[in-house]
């Protein structure tokens, strides 16, 4: 690592006063169930930053991967499950999830700190109202000196409600409670510039210094199937909070934690840098807190406006309406070759932008009946280059 970067780790490290700690199922799991070594010591090490002051959330998985192990120690013909189907994942999750948080419970009470079980879909944080309720919640219990546990509610979700992995649940908790520094505790070392599995010449990258310009599916050899989420996931989630403003180091937790050691100074995983350019927590949460109702494909014009100069979109610029929404919804902005620009809030319903598309702003009354707005997306509204 460059004396410049090194530098400036070490001081976005000791400025973090609130952290999010994601730890992974394979770093928490063996074959027979959960590890309760790497959950003391993870305990142990969390519970060692409180004693500092600082404030840490912990997203944690391991509550299906635990219930599954139960099921298949306890119940004949276990083993034959498929526990990639719904239903058999959402019911070892209600299993696995009392007895993940029964240990946590037991290893920081021997650290002295009281945890808080958070259980989460994405309706209840794509609700304003219910977003800002589990902001104070949780500012409470940190102020408490209480460290919450978050995992998704499994056991309720459906797909459409589903954060699709834990990293991305991280992220959001990252804007949640206004972290200053994200962990990702994974089975990888780091971040490679290409996959290591594939490439045994592949190189860890020590620093991220512009983590929106890096390739990611190219790096990761597209959307890894490897767990729920594997590197891509990672990196993608890494980029939310580097939006924000927010470091975040992936750094491997097999064989031991590394919480102690990162503190101490030790140039372990992946450090990527915060984007130098932040967005606001309103446009994050419109962005990143609700799944896209429909896609809106833009002319390269519209796409330049939109990326270059920070325009809003207008319906001049639009050449395709994909979906049915209401006015209000959250919409993917896509450019002709179908990568994606942004998310925003449309201004109007699916159907009266198919009617208006590639119109002047000043033709839209005429034939809507009324135009309340001259934008199809207001960039207030809108986040530019996503990381979706």
């Amino acid at each position: 690592m460059e004396a410049g970067a090194q530098e400036q780790r070490a001081c976005l490290l000791e400025r973090a006063r609130t952290i999010v700690v994601k730890v992974g199922s394979a770093v928490l799991t063996t074959r027979d169930g959960l590890s309760l070594d790497a959950v003391c010591k993870l305990a142990g090490q969390i519970s060692a930053l409180r004693d500092r002051g600082l404030s840490v959330v912990l997203v944690s998985s391991g509550a299906v991967a635990a219930g599954r192990m139960r099921l298949r120690a306890s119940i004949p013909g276990a083993a034959d499950i498929d526990f990639g189907e719904l239903p058999s994942r959402q019911a070892a999750s209600a299993i696995g999830q009392s007895r993940l948080m029964h240990e946590y419970d037991e290893r920081f009470a021997q650290f002295g700190k009281t945890v808080a079980q958070i259980l989460l879909t994405r309706d209840d944080l794509k609700s304003r109202s219910r977003f800002l309720n589990a902001r104070n919640t949780m500012r409470q219990l940190l102020g408490w000196g209480v460290v919450p546990i978050v995992n998704e509610n499994d056991t309720v979700a459906v797909a459409e409600l589903e954060f699709g992995d834990n990293d991305t649940l991280a992220s959001l908790m990252v804007d949640l409670v206004g972290a200053d520094l994200f962990i990702n505790i994974t089975s990888a070392g780091g971040v490679f510039d290409k996959n290591p599995d594939k490439h045994p010449d592949a190189c860890r990258l020590s620093v991220i210094e512009d983590v929106e310009a890096l390739d990611i599916e190219g790096m990761c050899d597209g959307k890894t199937s490897v767990g729920s989420g594997g590197m891509y996931s990672k990196l993608r989630a890494a980029r939310r909070a580097a939006q924000l403003g927010v470091p975040t180091l992936i750094v491997s937790g097999r064989g031991d934690m590394p919480i102690d050691r990162i503190f101490a100074g030790e140039e372990l995983g992946t450090f990527v840098l915060p984007c130098r350019r932040t967005v606001s927590h309103r446009k994050f949460w419109l962005a990143y807190h609700d799944n896209p109702a429909g896609e809106v494909r833009v002319d390269a014009g519209a796409a330049n406006a939109l990326r270059e100069h920070g325009k809003s979109l207008l319906p001049a610029g639009i050449r395709a309406v994909e979906g049915r929404f209401a006015r209000g919804a959250l919409v993917r902005i896509v450019d002709e070759a179908g990568a994606t620009v942004g998310m925003g809030l449309s201004n109007y319903a699916a159907a009266e932008l198919r009617r208006v598309m590639g119109r002047k702003s000043g033709e839209l009354a005429e034939v809507l009946g009324q135009a309340p707005f001259a934008e199809a997306v207001h960039r207030d509204n809108m986040l530019l280059d996503a990381a979706l």
